[in-house]
């Protein structure tokens, strides 16, 4: 009675439970303010069953494990997203660094491999995939390279070489168009008696023979030039005396020097080695001598060439000066391109390209009274 009447008064919102048999409310103590959870229950002999409950602990409880609960779940996060960061790491790392060497060997880069870190995981295999690739692609592409720059030098070479002929042909054309005129002229004078004695049948068979002579000599020395700028001569370089072949070009250039009434001074005696072709460098300061015989002029009442030997260190310089006209500033640099001028214009240009082989200094100066033209060559070790 004394329940009924302490508690008689409950809002429905307080009832938790409720049926015939139990009643679980929610109430609050109007004496002390605390809040109870009170159970009523009716036994099966009729007795009625009352319990009361102080809220208090239950809700700090609650309070407690839910503050640990957000306290282990925050730890749980931190670490969850550490090892996330770890394992992500431990995977993506590598996958970027597979990314990264695909991207070098499409700009064709091959000299980036991945670690393999001997894992046996798959990211290991496909690395060794990867630098497996890599090593064949790099092989393949510098074959191909080399495939391609041989095939390069084929067709440079053809085109060379077609370019050599053409100018062959344009060449020979050109320059034989007069001994070959003048053949036919005397040729067809022989053939019609034009002149029917001894002396003059004669003349006309020198002219022809010396007309084929001079196409015979042309052709040779336009063979011997293609050759020459085309690096299609075999050298072979010795060691010999430069004073010598000097001594041993003037010589063989007598009678015109003696037909010319030239003075020509070489004073040089004692032997000077160098090392080179010594054919080559004999036709050098032949078609220096040529060019000095066939240009030189009088001056001071006099014809003169002087062929000189410079010492100039490790080499020598061969000078070869004639007296007469000086050369045009202009043509300087022109006179060495064949067909310049005069004669067959081979000369020079045979000068050149030796000279070009050997990478040593050439070329042509004005002096007081005439014209120096000069090369160097080394001296034998």
């Amino acid at each position: 009675i004394s329940y009924k009447v302490k508690y008689s008064v409950f809002n429905q919102s307080d009832i938790m439970y409720n049926d015939d048999q139990i009643s679980i409310r929610r109430v609050t103590d109007k004496q002390n303010g605390l809040n109870f959870l009170v159970l009523i229950g009716k036994l099966p002999n009729s007795t009625i069953a009352y319990i009361r409950m102080p809220l208090v602990p239950i809700t700090d409880s609650a309070k407690i494990s839910k503050n640990y609960i957000i306290i282990i779940g925050a730890i749980t996060i931190i670490i969850g997203a550490i090892a996330i960061i770890f394992v992500t790491a431990r995977f993506t790392k590598p996958i970027e660094e597979l990314n990264d060497i695909a991207k070098e060997m499409s700009k064709l880069k091959f000299k980036r491999k991945f670690r393999i870190h001997d894992t046996g995981d798959e990211v290991d295999e496909l690395g060794k995939s990867i630098n497996t690739l890599s090593d064949k692609l790099e092989d393949t592409i510098k074959k191909l390279q080399d495939y391609n720059n041989e095939l390069e030098r084929n067709i440079e070479e053809k085109s060379k070489i077609d370019e050599m002929r053409k100018k062959f042909i344009s060449d020979v054309s050109h320059e034989l168009k007069t001994p070959i005129a003048l053949i036919q002229g005397y040729s067809e004078g022989l053939l019609e008696n034009v002149n029917s004695d001894e002396e003059s049948r004669k003349f006309y068979a020198e002219v022809i023979q010396d007309e084929a002579t001079k196409m015979d000599k042309l052709v040779k020395k336009l063979l011997e030039l293609m050759k020459l700028e085309n690096n299609d001569i075999k050298y072979n370089d010795n060691k010999f005396d430069i004073v010598e072949l000097v001594h041993g070009v003037i010589k063989n250039h007598k009678v015109n020097i003696d037909e010319e009434n030239i003075k020509v001074t070489f004073n040089q005696k004692e032997p000077v080695w160098v090392f080179a072709d010594d054919f080559y460098i004999e036709q050098v300061v032949s078609n220096y001598v040529t060019n000095a015989i066939k240009n030189v002029l009088e001056v001071n009442k006099k014809k003169e060439i002087v062929i000189t030997l410079k010492d100039k260190g490790n080499k020598v310089r061969i000078t070869v000066f004639n007296t007469g006209k000086p050369i045009d500033e202009d043509k300087l640099d022109k006179i060495w391109t064949r067909f310049y001028k005069g004669g067959t214009g081979i000369g020079l240009a045979l000068v050149r390209a030796i000279m070009v082989k050997y990478n040593q200094a050439y070329g042509v100066e004005n002096k007081k009274d005439g014209v120096e033209f000069y090369f160097e060559i080394a001296k034998s070790k």
